[in-house]
């Protein structure tokens, strides 16, 4: 099956992406200033469309490079402003700053400081967040909304632009600028960062490490149409990049942020430099992973799955948030580009039937193997844990007609939830059934089989008949189970716990 066959080569890439790296410090000699693109930890969207690169693929090749690396997070006033979530994760932007220091230190990486971008004088999301950190002990700058950015060059590269930045005190030569996700400013950080050099008379060098679009693919691979799908809210295009192609005759793949900005990039080298070093956007970039990809077949089904995904899950945050489907219809659109439908995303067809069939909310997922399990809503369970346990009977070798819970241990765990918690729902979610089945496993062996099978879960897909609720979508998060449902809630209520 597609989610357990290999389509890259993790060694090669680390091997490559290394290599690169060094020889584009060589080039500038003196600091340079390493845009990370994508997400250094948990690149769960890189992990899905080409399977075999793991998520910490990335930090594991700034290991070998720590004595000389320093990283500095940039993170964006405005997604401050309106609590942007990162959704592999579900949590805020703000939270996952914190998540990432601590994450890099624990790898023995130096995070020197944190940038707030495009910050404005009103943003108090901001300003509270700034004094978090500092008492915190951290470093904190501020950058500034540049009026006309980036395409008023003649203001941008100005005291009036990054001239009125602060200037981001670093101490290595390796400087690793990274967010938490896309748009935060890291380029303009920079970029930023060798206008003030260069007046203060230090010489540095910029690199781009951008994952997605990889420019050695065609503009309409089905690797690069994920990642205009997953950055379908950002209004990113994957596009020829104009520059390289008039420079060199050769056709690669950018997207338009990093056209735009390059007559900005081209007009600081000059000047620092008298001549800019690079002639195109992607000669700014130093990623290797294309030429890691060891069966573009494997990539190319994982990517067209990842798009459908995120159609589904632009669909139901447009009915959560009652907006326009203006985001889906976007990908809807890259999706009849690659040829595919949301049915072709296996576990949707059999969650609808089964809803059909019973007349209530269902699920389907589907196994390592390629079969496909379902579940039904019961006065027991919802049909989120009735999937969930099905998929472990079946791992684990365990006859359908086996419970692995009886009701009489479900039954004292609704008595409790509906009236001692209040809760409206007696039936047993994810999270529930499975401390059900931990209690139950030190004397029944089912349980204990079931629960040993858990692992072999990651990377399957599932699918639900309606909106499921932030508990049994966490669980399977946090099991690595990759989650769609219908855009339809469950109960017509105006109000709904998040």
């Amino acid at each position: 099956m597609a989610n357990r066959a290999r389509g890259f080569d993790r060694d090669t890439y680390i091997e490559l992406q290394t290599k690169n790296i060094l020889e584009r410090r060589k080039q500038f000699g003196g600091k340079l200033y390493l845009e990370f693109g994508g997400k250094l930890f948990d690149d769960m969207h890189a992990s899905r469309v080409l399977p075999g690169f793991l998520p910490d693929n990335k930090i594991v090749m700034l290991e070998s490079m720590k004595e000389d690396v320093e990283v500095v997070v940039v993170v964006s006033a405005r997604d401050l402003q309106r609590n942007k979530v990162r959704e592999d994760l579900g949590i805020t932007y703000d939270e996952d700053v914190l998540r990432l220091i601590d994450a890099f230190r624990s790898y023995g990486l130096y995070v020197g400081s944190v940038v707030i971008s495009q910050m404005t004088d009103d943003n108090r999301q901001a300003k509270v967040f700034k004094r978090k950190l500092e008492r915190l002990g951290l470093r904190v700058y501020r950058h500034h909304l540049i009026k006309g950015y980036p395409h008023d060059v003649e203001y941008v590269i100005s005291e009036a632009g990054y001239g009125k930045n602060d200037y981001i005190e670093t101490s290595r030569n390796l400087v690793v600028i990274t967010a938490p996700g896309p748009g935060s400013g890291k380029m303009a950080t920079c970029l930023s960062q060798l206008y003030h050099d260069h007046k203060r008379g230090l010489t540095s060098g910029y690199a781009k490490f951008e994952t997605f679009p990889i420019w050695n693919l065609p503009l309409d691979h089905p690797v690069n149409i994920a990642y205009e799908a997953a950055t379908a809210d950002l209004d990113d295009v994957n596009m020829v990049d104009p520059y390289h192609l008039a420079a060199y005759g050769i056709q690669t793949v950018n997207y338009n942020r990093d056209v735009e900005i390059f007559p900005v990039l081209n007009v600081l080298f000059e000047r620092i430099m008298g001549t800019s070093p690079y002639k195109s956007p992607t000669d700014m970039g130093v990623n290797m992973a294309g030429m890691a990809i060891c069966d573009d077949d494997i990539c190319q089904r994982a990517s067209k799955q990842e798009i459908i995904r995120r159609y589904f899950k632009a669909r139901v945050a447009e009915a959560r948030d009652e907006l326009d489907s203006t985001i889906s219809d976007r990908i809807a659109l890259l999706m009849s580009k690659v040829g595919i439908t949301p049915t072709d995303r296996p576990v949707v067809t059999p969650a609808l039937e089964k809803h059909k069939k019973t007349k209530a909310p269902a699920a389907a997922l589907e196994l390592p193997d390629g079969r496909i399990v379902t579940g039904k809503t019961s006065p027991l369970l919802g049909s989120s844990s009735s999937v969930l346990l099905n998929a472990m009977k079946v791992l684990a070798g365990i006859d359908d007609s086996i419970d692995l819970l009886s009701p009489e241990s479900i039954e004292p765990i609704q008595n409790l939830k509906t009236t001692h918690l209040g809760s409206r729902n007696p039936r047993l979610h994810t999270d529930e059934v499975l401390i059900a089945l931990a209690v139950s496993a030190t004397t029944n062996e089912y349980a204990r089989r079931a629960l040993d099978s858990l692992a072999l879960l990651e990377g399957c897909d599932v699918h639900s008949s309606v909106i499921l609720g932030p508990v049994d979508e966490d669980v399977f998060r946090k099991l690595g189970v990759h989650v769609t449902s219908e855009p339809v809630f469950q109960y017509k209520r105006l109000y709904r716990k998040r």
